[in-house]
């Protein structure tokens, strides 16, 4: 039962192809965290296909939230808001989503608190490091975005740099296709690279002058450049050198920008957060990094650097207790921005 001192979020998530609902209290604990997976489905075709699954969530999402509610021992009575993700993503999967929480607190007078995805990945750091507290830097990556954030405050938050075309999730899930990895690319590349010699393999990088934004286009068609040069040949990838090389390459590139921020501002303490910050390529080069000049890095345990409701719980939490509320005609924002 929620107390005059604890505040029960309840968290939905539906922005790709995860139907996921969590309970959180005080935007640190987990009460429950359900996630009904639709990656072995759509894996038969090479990526998520919008259309189904936003079907799939609408048969997933109630028996989804249902679960959490009963793994977290109480009923929609006892929760203090409803805080559900209504952007960037897929705009059919987010209006499911968002059709089930507005329902929810419909019939049971609860506040809705709309929730900005990217907000929840960076989140997920509160999750697993009672201790983190603003202010921090964080860079945020995934298949859709790249981007440093400044986190001054739980809700108070600055863009300082994002990629100016393809994100570098992006990046490596394209490659991983043309090598015949399939989907989903960035677990399966990383798995590929363990092993090999991040030296092989040599790409062009683009560098943006003067500015803390990424590009990884460039980086990319170096990549492609690199294997149709190897095909036309008749000689063989080594995919793991391949692998290592690539996924190296793209952490260098987000490290040198991730370190410039941290020089500029003075701050001391670094998140990672987002799906490829499970990357153990990334996860390496930053470690590394921030030993050697003495910042604090932080990063989520792997199960929630992948999209979950905890993590919208939780950052549903912080804008609960700043304030926010939302109307019932909410709507999904695909493209949304920080």
């Amino acid at each position: 039962m929620s107390t005059a001192k604890d505040i029960l979020i309840l968290g939905i998530e539906s922005s790709c192809d995860e139907t996921a609902a969590s309970v959180v209290k005080n935007g640190r604990v987990i009460l429950s965290n359900c996630i009904a997976s639709q990656a072995d489905f759509h894996e038969q075709y090479g990526g998520v296909v919008p259309e189904l699954a936003s079907r799939m969530h609408i048969d997933a999402v109630y028996p989804t939230v249902s679960k959490a509610l009963s793994d977290a021992g109480i009923t929609l009575n006892d929760i203090d808001a409803v805080a559900v993700t209504y952007g960037p993503g897929l705009v059919g999967a987010l209006l499911v989503g968002l059709s089930c929480a507005k329902g929810l607190c419909e019939v049971s007078g609860k506040p809705l608190v709309g929730v900005n995805h990217l907000k929840g990945h960076i989140a997920a750091n509160y999750l697993c490091f009672e201790e983190l507290e603003p202010p921090f830097l964080c860079l945020c990556v995934s298949g859709g975005n790249s981007m440093i954030v400044r986190v001054d405050d739980y809700t108070d938050m600055k863009v300082l740099g994002r990629t100016r075309d393809d994100a570098a999730g992006e990046a490596i899930d394209k490659i991983a296709r043309v090598v015949g990895l399939g989907y989903p690319g960035g677990p399966k590349m990383d798995k590929a690279g363990q092993g090999g010699d991040v030296t092989r393999y040599v790409f062009s990088k683009t560098h943006m002058a003067d500015t803390l934004d990424f590009s990884f286009s460039g980086l990319k068609t170096s990549a492609l450049n690199l294997i149709n040069g190897l095909r036309q040949k008749g000689e063989e990838i080594e995919l793991k050198d391949f692998a290592a090389s690539y996924q190296q390459a793209i952490a260098d590139a987000l490290l040198k920008n991730t370190m410039t921020a941290a020089e500029q501002t003075g701050i001391k303490k670094l998140c990672l957060a987002g799906g490829v910050s499970a990357n153990s390529f990334l996860r390496n080069t930053f470690d590394k990094a921030a030993k050697k000049r003495g910042i604090k890095l932080y990063y989520p345990e792997l199960k929630y650097c992948t999209d979950n409701a905890a993590m919208i719980a939780s950052c549903g939490y912080y804008e609960f207790k700043d304030g926010k509320r939302d109307t019932l005609d909410l709507n999904a924002y695909p493209s949304l921005q920080m």
